[in-house]
């Protein structure tokens, strides 16, 4: 018996016979690198890759993206062994299905070569400029002002042909094409933040204005910053997702990317340089985003901030797991239907009530489970863009805020470094050493927290509401296995 020779490498396995994951139909070798993304992780690569992947399957080939890294490396060298290419695998309950996406026309990391990522972003074919580099990559402060003091900034004034930050790369970048006359690109924010499109336009005016006025004037007048809403839950690739795609689907895929069925991008109409026709691939664009990204920020990412700290707390692992403890999900389900909708506006083509339904089916996804570290980093920066305004709505309108409030107090909770049964939590934050020192000074008093104004605003000065969040921390430092009832989550009759 001959046994078939198992093929080596990424590529034979694309190109092998009755490959079960056919390589892109379209010519790659055509596709023009107009788009520049910076910030390439899973997301970018199951999300805005993927739209451009099937605008090129329609027959466009003038939106090619070239890929720019700012923190993994291993990355660049993934993608290079496998020419771009890379695995997305859409799971749900009872279905799955993989594709290769080949939009990518080239990957750079910026560390280790910031003059080759200029000299992309400065080419005359780039015409727009996406983003997805965290809410600190802006150095914006909460109060919306930009933060001139971070390290960062000071760098790349210094040397401007060798920026560390997103924002000195896109600044130098501008520079050159006023310099030499090829006119702007769009700069197009895919970050979850309540206005990303001025974040971006303030963080690039800014630092250009401390190097020249006139720069920052020229950007003022001709770069358009349009915000958007992206929506795909993508968790982290990991060791066991490498080996499925692998025994599924027989590619030996180094980083493949794992994500539900369900996609949506929204997109403000705003674009100085040509506008990609991504609408023929199901994007939407709308004069105002505002309202879509409001819904999303307040359901599905202060949805995850609730179940990401409470479920820690109460020692789950993942998104499923929280999701399948039915006290937790039912008081998740009264929080986003009862405390939250309510406060949110109706847009076309968004009915709240069935977003709600379809937020927590997302999250009790058995396919792709997500896990609830990576929901509970970067706190200071999420809280208050997602939960807290959820919260300083409710105490404005005086609407019902308890299950609110509670999911603050979990955070506070979190924020001391163990669960309920004591095990040691991960804390990832920018603001992590002042976070827990705050935590661990106040214990089940609120205050000292509360009072970091930068991230809680005037939560302080609402004795009700500093009353409220404390109740909540000392029952939930009490523990137990019926503490979700005890401090009012989940029962219809509390």
């Amino acid at each position: 018996m001959v046994r078939e020779k198992r093929p080596d490498t990424f590529l034979d396995a694309v190109l092998a016979p009755g490959t079960r994951v056919p390589a892109p139909a379209y010519d790659r070798g055509k596709l023009v690198p107009s788009v520049v993304h910076m910030g390439v992780g899973g997301f970018h690569r199951a999300h805005q890759a993927l739209y451009f992947d099937e605008l090129a399957a329609a027959g466009d080939l003038q939106w090619g993206v070239v890929g720019v890294g700012l923190r993994r490396p291993e990355m660049g060298r993934v993608l290079g062994d496998q020419y771009g290419l890379f695995t997305v695998v859409e799971r749900a309950a009872g279905h799955e299905r993989a594709r290769l996406v080949g939009s990518h026309t080239g990957y750079l990391f910026a560390p280790d070569d910031p003059g080759r990522v200029i000299e992309a972003l400065a080419d005359g074919r780039t015409r727009l400029v996406t983003l997805t580099v965290t809410g600190d990559g802006y150095l914006v402060r909460p109060d919306g002002t930009f933060d001139e003091s971070h390290p960062g900034v000071a760098h790349d004034l210094a040397h401007p042909d060798r920026p560390e930050t997103m924002v000195g790369f896109l600044v130098e970048a501008l520079r050159r094409r006023r310099e030499h006359g090829r006119g702007p690109f769009t700069v197009l924010s895919c970050d979850n933040l309540p206005d990303s499109g001025t974040a971006a336009r303030v963080a690039v005016t800014s630092l250009a204005r401390l190097r020249s006025d006139d720069l920052a004037d020229w950007i003022d007048e001709r770069v358009t910053f349009p915000s958007s809403m992206v929506d795909r839950i993508t968790p982290e690739t990991s060791p066991q997702l490498r080996r499925l795609v692998a025994a599924r689907f027989g590619l030996p895929d180094g980083w493949p990317v794992i994500t539900e069925q369900f996609r949506q991008w929204v997109v403000e109409d705003r674009f100085c340089n040509g506008r990609p026709p991504l609408d023929r691939v199901g994007v939407l664009f709308v004069d105002d985003v505002a309202p879509y990204k409001l819904i999303k920020s307040r359901v599905l990412n202060g949805g995850h901030c609730a179940l990401g700290y409470l479920g820690a707390l109460l020692g789950y692992r993942t998104t499923d797991e929280a999701m399948g403890d039915p006290v937790l999900r039912r008081g998740l389900e009264r929080m986003l239907s009862e405390e939250v909708a309510p406060l949110l506006p109706d847009v076309p083509g968004m009915e709240l009530g069935a977003y709600v339904r379809t937020t927590l089916e997302r999250f009790a996804n058995p396919a792709i489970p997500d896990s609830l570290s990576r929901l509970c980093r970067r706190g200071s920066t999420k809280m208050p863009s997602y939960l807290l305004q959820s919260l300083q709505d409710a105490r404005r309108r005086g609407g019902p805020r308890r299950r609110l409030v509670i999911a603050l107090a979990a955070w506070l909770r979190y924020l001391r470094g163990t669960d309920l049964a004591g095990r040691a939590l991960e804390l990832q934050d920018a603001m992590a050493d002042d976070l827990r020192e705050r935590a661990d000074r106040g214990g089940d008093d609120p205050r000292p927290l509360l009072g970091l104004r930068a991230v809680f605003g005037d939560l302080i000065d609402d004795q009700s509401v500093v009353d409220e969040v404390g109740a909540a921390l000392r029952t939930l430092t009490g523990g137990g296995p019926d503490v979700l009832p005890r401090i009012g989550w989940g029962h219809d009759g509390d």
